[in-house]
């Protein structure tokens, strides 16, 4: 598991929440002085739990309304084809999320785009990239919930939780 206490989660999800906070802005909503948190937050960047720092878009001003989810079937299960069908996917700027699934879907991609004529662009490189038996696209109407951050009250809290 982790040796996180309830200051570490503090500190994660006052980050997630807002990570342009200053150490001192963090150290008062987490409700510790500004060095230990200041500590706290370089072991929590050296132990990797931050993969990044990022500002969040908004799609729809930045000209990227549609978001459609791709199902993936194949008959190819062997390491080489993946490699071949992962590298090209991974390389299309379209896709947002891209999962290896079980049951009957093989991969699940996550897809923003323009409009419909920009998904059929994307759809033509797809099919393109390796062989596949089919691909089922939905489309979006509404996004009813979008978060980034992580539910972290479901973990324990640790030691003096």
């Amino acid at each position: 598991m982790n040796d996180l206490d309830r200051y570490d989660y503090a500190i994660l999800g006052a980050l997630q929440v807002d990570g342009t906070l200053s150490v001192a802005e963090l150290a008062e909503k987490v409700g510790l002085s500004t060095t230990p948190c200041w500590k706290r937050l370089k072991r929590l960047e050296e132990d990797g739990y931050f993969d990044r720092r990022v500002a969040i878009v908004n799609r729809r001003k930045a000209g990227l309304p549609v978001t459609v989810f791709v199902s993936v079937r194949t008959s190819q299960h062997d390491e080489k084809w993946l490699a071949k069908f992962a590298a090209a996917v991974v390389a299309l700027p379209e896709v947002q999320e891209f999962h290896r699934m079980s049951g009957d879907v093989d991969y699940l991609l996550k897809v923003v785009t323009t409009d419909i004529e920009g998904y059929d662009r994307f759809y033509k490189k797809l099919i393109k990239a390796a062989q596949l038996t089919g691909v089922s696209s939905a489309f979006s109407m509404e996004q009813i919930k979008y978060t980034t951050s992580l539910p972290l009250d479901l973990v324990s809290h640790g030691a003096g939780a």
